[in-house]
């Protein structure tokens, strides 16, 4: 298993449009993704997971992908969190 923990810099946190472009990019692996925010941990391909979370600008989060493409998941849902969401 691969984890990363981010800080959300997007001034709207993940609401629907970024929420939906990150489960959008997380379905693209067979890896299964998980977003973690204070102790809750929900399945990170359900948009309805990730707007429950809550997440807003300045929150912490971890990602974490376990199977067999991990490490690509991993780098690739960071690089969307820190270059797209940002400016969503």
């Amino acid at each position: 298993m691969k984890k990363i923990t981010l800080t959300i810099e997007s001034a709207s946190g993940l609401h629907a449009r970024p929420a939906g472009t990150f489960v959008a990019k997380a379905q693209n692996f067979e890896a299964e993704i998980g977003i973690e925010k204070n102790g809750n941990t929900i399945n990170g391909k359900s948009i309805i997971g990730i707007l429950g979370l809550a997440v807003g600008p300045g929150d912490e989060i971890t990602i974490t992908a376990d199977g067999s493409d991990e490490e690509l998941a991993i780098s690739a849902l960071e690089r969307l969190v820190k270059e797209e969401i940002k400016h969503q």
